[in-house]
């Protein structure tokens, strides 16, 4: 499956999702971007049940500052709807390859067992993330 071109409007859609989600934040002018596209595209290709988005942090300027973009090519790798990685820099085809292997074998139950706890702990603000989505009913135990 090729690249999904991510925006405002489809970003919930295409990222909030069940499944692995990766997300390329790039611009045109950005030169390791548009290095690390084909990277992006070979591996999308290589990883048909992963859904690979690009967001043009140019046309969606919104969308990079709601994640605090600061520098370009970002990778963000979502899964179920949760952020496991996000970090800048274009990575080469294997450190992409791997990434993806580690995203693959999260325990995603052991994360948001994670996610509930510091949900139910008071916050000392360091981890800077708040991801709390306030619905503490329906997390098994």
């Amino acid at each position: 499956m090729a690249t999904v071109e991510v925006s405002q409007q489809n970003f919930d859609e295409v990222v909030g999702k069940d499944g692995i989600v990766l997300v390329d934040f790039w611009a045109e002018w950005c030169g390791p971007c548009r290095q690390f596209g084909p990277i992006f595209e070979k591996a999308s290709e290589a990883n048909p049940d992963i859904t690979f988005g690009k967001v043009d942090t140019e046309a969606q300027q919104e969308l990079a500052q709601a994640f605090e973009i600061r520098s370009i090519p970002t990778l963000m790798a979502v899964r179920d709807g949760v952020v496991l990685y996000s970090q800048a820099g274009a990575l080469p085809e294997a450190a992409l390859t791997d990434l993806i292997g580690q995203v693959r074998a999260v325990d995603m139950d052991e994360v948001r067992a994670q996610i509930a706890s510091h949900e139910g702990h008071d916050h000392d603000g360091d981890d800077g993330h708040g991801h709390g989505h306030g619905d503490h009913a329906g997390h098994q135990h």
